[in-house]
């Protein structure tokens, strides 16, 4: 049997034993979601779910962070803002495992819905009473920093000890020196006792050696080497012969 890590805090995710919902549409027809009758272990640390566009691994991240009590356009749990209710159904059909730990802090990070976050900030701290929000963030406004640099104030500022983390995208703003300070922050805050699950395109976070990678295939979540991902050996391919590569996409009749 598995030992539990001190500071894991969630163990697993899996399908219920009665979906609701026909398995051939939208979203358990999707690749991320087939194979989830068995259950899909999280890593102690970091857990990275890697795959093509509209293979569904931001809908399992959403229904994830949703199920463990997140709001579905991100924040804190304290959030519970809706600019537009798009979040699937599949939260309702799966089950999240847990260990007995709990955790101080966490944090749904969407890159594409970020910017609904940053305005609700700014509506709260309109109200009356209280510590701004935004003092959490770094004390500035994050409408006020370039797309990047709010996301990073979000990293540095508001992430904490023993926190929970499920991130979707977070390479979206950040260029290839923010990643690499990120993958610094991340070795640091796995250090400190939190655990985070990540979505990602990024062969520079996905780089990070305390984790587990599950690769999107087409039946399904299949655990894999960082050098196997097809993130990597496309990034890598493409890297070490750009110039062919620029001539086949784009001069493909030659």
């Amino acid at each position: 049997m598995k030992s539990i890590d001190a500071k894991q805090f969630l163990l697993s995710v899996s399908l219920e034993d009665e979906v609701t919902g026909s398995p051939d549409a939208y979203p358990l027809n999707l690749p991320a979601i087939k194979g989830l009758e068995q259950p899909l272990e999280f890593h102690e640390s970091v857990t990275f779910i890697v795959g093509e566009n509209g293979s569904g691994k931001s809908t399992l991240l959403e229904a994830i962070a949703v199920s463990e009590g997140y709001n579905a356009e991100g924040g804190t749990k304290n959030f519970r803002f809706s600019t537009r209710s798009s979040h699937s159904s599949l939260c309702d059909n799966i089950r999240v495992a847990k260990s007995i730990n709990r955790p101080a802090t966490g944090y749904f990070l969407r890159a594409e819905s970020f910017h609904n976050v940053a305005t609700e900030i700014e509506k709260l701290d309109k109200e009356p009473g209280g510590r701004p929000i935004i003092d959490s963030y770094g004390g500035v406004s994050l409408h006020e920093q370039s797309h990047g640099e709010s996301f990073f104030a979000l990293f540095k500022n508001r992430f904490g000890k023993n926190g929970l983390y499920i991130l979707d995208e977070p390479e979206a703003a950040l260029s290839p020196n923010r990643l690499m300070a990120m993958l610094a922050l991340i070795h640091e805050l796995v250090a400190d006792g939190c655990q985070f699950v990540i979505a990602t395109h990024s062969p520079i976070l996905l780089s990070y050696p305390d984790s587990v990678i599950y690769e999107i295939q087409e039946s399904g979540l299949m655990k894999t080497d960082y050098e196997l991902t097809e993130t990597y050996s496309l990034t890598k391919h493409f890297l070490n012969n750009y110039q062919h590569m620029l001539n086949a996409l784009l001069n493909p009749d030659d």
